[in-house]
């Protein structure tokens, strides 16, 4: 979608895009509600700093449409397709790391009753599973805030694409 497309679109397509980036019905509201915008990095940037505002329970919200780190989301939503080429770097053939962030999901779902997240476009599995291993040593309120960064960049990066895409 061009930018000009985005500003033009009806709401509700340019809500369901942004649901996609990120399942915050807030945040999406707010977006759509402040266009038009001039060019891309006035919209990142207007995207940026509402996501700085995230509080734990809207972080919640969007978490439950993301898979599990090494699991490959299921149907065909764009946010199914956001999460398996995001996660391109984590080799389903690796056996040993499978095992690895499988046993770290389960400890950190255990630890913080939620689903790990990180950004994993641009890495490989393996820094995953060491940043996996590292957020297990986090106190709630950290964690809490380090995943609110780490969908904040999700988020972005997938709404820089989507607007990237014509």
């Amino acid at each position: 979608m061009t930018l000009d497309e985005f500003n033009q679109a009806p709401q509700s397509a340019v809500a369901e895009l942004l649901l996609a980036c990120a399942a915050i019905p807030a945040w999406a509201g707010n977006i759509v509600a402040a266009r038009p915008f001039t060019c891309v990095d006035q919209l990142l940037a207007f995207a940026g700093e509402l996501a700085l505002a995230w509080r734990a329970e809207q972080v919640d919200l969007a978490l439950a449409h993301h898979p599990r780190i090494g699991e490959r989301p299921g149907g065909d939503s764009a946010g199914a397709g956001h999460s398996l080429r995001e996660q391109a770097g984590v080799d389903p053939a690796d056996a040993r790391l499978a095992a690895d962030l499988r046993e770290g999901n389960r400890r950190y779902e255990q630890r913080f009753g939620q689903v790990f997240l990180i950004r994993a476009a641009g890495r490989s599995g393996h820094e995953i599973l060491a940043n996996l291993r590292r957020r297990l040593d986090n106190s709630p309120e950290e964690e809490t805030r380090e995943t609110a960064l780490q969908l904040r960049e999700i988020a972005l990066l997938r709404l820089r694409k989507e607007l990237e895409e014509c």
